[in-house]
């Protein structure tokens, strides 16, 4: 179904099929394939890729609608689903990758295949503190040989490209994504995933033993010294499907706790407990975070789309505020159930445990505080 692109109402169907599977992938840590073939069938992989390569060419306000939508379903799925919209995006725009993007993108749409960027390592940490690599290019013939491990590698076992942040083995390293086929020889997948949440993301390690690259798969690199500020409208695409994710997790735990609220009926009440003042009055305190969420949201992305977006420490706020509400959300849900909150035969505890890992994607508070902190003093 190439360049086909689903309504809306497609996306909750697709969601509710995700999460009547969703359970067992989380218990099983196993990644879900299939859901991912779903989403190609309905012409999603290919939601970003530019249209003069058979993409939709979509903007950031029906990304964040979709994977918002999709993590309701399935929080991991929709996850690497982000990261397939956001390198897609970046690839369309960016110069460098002129030469790489037809065939990138024919690959998503016709195929399905899957794309995105490896850059955490062990000693390194996250990139965005700062750092050089210590995955490393050499220099072999007419190409290069990539040598290195990367953790924490989101959609790992579906991949089809691998965008690895690594470093040149000169005297002045270069820094920059190289392109790496998942099938390449040498490119080995160590199942290191065990984590509480986000189970079924398949973000293991993946390790590079000598893998040989043509010229032009490191078509952009620089000193680390050139690379310059973050890019303010790639920084709104990778925090606003971030906070659009954890927003759908959140929403998906205000539906389980509706139902649940309607359905439980205890002896001494003899009534639902959606019929207390009290349990009426918590879920309104649920709904204004939903509120507050799904239109800083919107409105940060149709300004976006606009050419009007706001600068990175500003997304890097909206992302950590989102958050926060998200996990306030499920916290509040699951406090209102008591045990059945945390029982694992109810998907609120699993809510819980994936929507915290929130906190984790980058900017992380401190950061995004420190960076907002320093705009407002004139201090950047």
């Amino acid at each position: 179904m190439d360049g086909v692109l689903l309504r809306p109402p497609s996306f909750h169907a697709l969601a509710q099929d995700f999460a009547a599977t969703a359970a067992r992938h989380d218990r099983e840590a196993s990644f879900p394939h299939q859901n991912f073939r779903a989403l190609h069938e309905a012409g999603l992989l290919g939601l970003t890729v530019p249209r003069e390569h058979g993409g939709g060419g979509a903007g950031l306000a029906q990304s964040a609608a979709v994977v918002g939508t999709i993590a309701e379903g399935c929080p991991a799925t929709a996850l690497v689903l982000a990261m397939q919209f956001i390198q897609h995006r970046m690839i369309g725009r960016d110069p460098a990758w002129a030469g790489l993007r037809a065939g990138l993108g024919e690959g998503a749409v016709r195929r399905g295949e899957l794309v995105n960027a490896l850059r955490v390592e062990p000693e390194l940490g996250t990139p965005a503190r700062g750092g050089l690599p210590a995955t490393r290019l050499r220099r072999h013939g007419e190409g290069w040989v990539l040598s290195g491990r990367k953790i924490y590698s989101t959609g790992a076992p579906g991949l089809h490209w691998m965008l690895v942040f690594a470093a040149t083995e000169e005297e002045a390293p270069r820094t920059g994504l190289v392109l790496v086929p998942a099938e390449a020889r040498g490119v080995r997948i160590e199942e290191s995933w065990d984590q509480a949440g986000l189970r079924a993301s398949g973000s293991h390690d993946v390790v590079f033993e000598g893998v040989t690259l043509p010229l032009e798969n490191a078509p952009d690199l620089r000193p680390l010294t050139e690379w310059g500020r973050p890019d303010a409208s790639q920084a709104a695409w990778n925090t606003l499907l971030i906070a659009a994710l954890y927003t759908g997790v959140a929403r998906a735990a205000r539906n389980w706790l509706v139902r649940f609220l309607n359905e439980r009926k205890p002896a001494n009440l003899g009534a639902a407990l959606a019929t207390l003042p009290r349990m009426q009055e918590a879920v309104g305190r649920i709904e204004v975070l939903l509120l507050a969420n799904d239109r800083l949201i919107a409105d940060a992305a149709a300004a976006e789309d606009r050419g009007e977006g706001f600068p990175a420490a500003q997304t890097g706020l909206l992302k950590t505020l989102a958050a926060e509400n998200a996990i306030s959300v499920v916290q509040q849900a699951v406090a209102l159930c008591g045990n059945h909150g945390l029982a694992r035969s109810n998907p609120l505890e699993r809510h819980l445990r994936d929507v915290l890992c929130a906190r984790i994607h980058t900017p992380q508070p401190d950061a995004a505080y420190l960076a907002a902190g320093r705009l407002a003093l004139g201090q950047s």
